[in-house]
Order: structure tokens, then C-alpha cells, then sequence
């Protein structure tokens, strides 16, 4: 399988993922803005910071649950813990995949030839 193959997959996956999780809407375009050079400047940044802090507060979303079931609280049942638990997995594997993806490109840009 070629990395273009990967690539268009890996997106596809990760549009499938934010249609299931409705905290990420309208926060990250996962293909648009790709080609232009202002979203190379300074958008790309904010749209990264914003999918980190997305993916941070899922993660403290999932801690808060688990500790409030942890300690008996009415209303948390364990299929909300699990929900939440998989939606922090879910989301910082993804991040963990882009961050893989900026340091492979960045390294061959680096062994790039002048």
C-alpha cells in the first residue's frame, strides 16, 4: 500500500470519527484550507491548538466521569464511563497520528538536498 493510499485512509478515518463525536463540529477541517499559504501561517497553528485543546478536554471529560463513578455518584452509569473512556482513546490516537505524520514530513524535508 502506498502512502498516498495511507494518507487518503487515515483521513477518512479520521472524518469518520469526528461525524461520531459532535464536540469536535466545526472546530478542525480535516481537508479544507489544505494549498493555501495563509493556512500554512498562522492558521495552522490555531487549527492545531484547537484540536489539542479539543482532545485535552475529552480526556478531562473521561477522568471526571470515571472519578464520579469511581465514587458511586447518581446519574454516571459505567456505559457513559466507557463512551467517554473510548472518545479520549479515540481522539489522542488520532492526535498521535498527526504528530507521527508533521515529524515524518519534517524530517524529509529536513534530508531534503539544496
Amino acid at each position: 500500500m502506498d502512502n498516498s493510499m495511507q494518507v487518503s485512509q487515515l483521513l477518512e478515518n479520521m472524518q469518520s470519527i469526528r461525524s461520531k463525536m459532535p464536540a469536535f463540529e466545526n472546530q478542525i477541517d480535516v481537508v479544507g484550507g489544505l494549498g493555501k499559504s495563509d493556512a500554512i501561517s498562522g492558521q495552522f497553528s490555531n487549527h492545531l491548538k484547537t484540536a489539542i485543546d479539543s482532545v485535552n478536554a475529552v480526556q478531562q471529560e473521561s477522568a471526571q466521569l470515571s472519578t464520579a463513578f469511581i465514587k458511586g455518584e447518581p446519574g454516571v452509569d459505567l456505559t457513559q464511563v466507557m463512551i467517554a473512556m473510548e472518545k479520549s482513546s479515540i481522539s489522542f490516537q488520532a492526535l498521535t497520528q498527526v504528530r507521527n505524520k508533521m515529524v515524518e514530513a519534517y524530517r524529509e524535508v529536513m534530508n531534503m538536498q539544496v
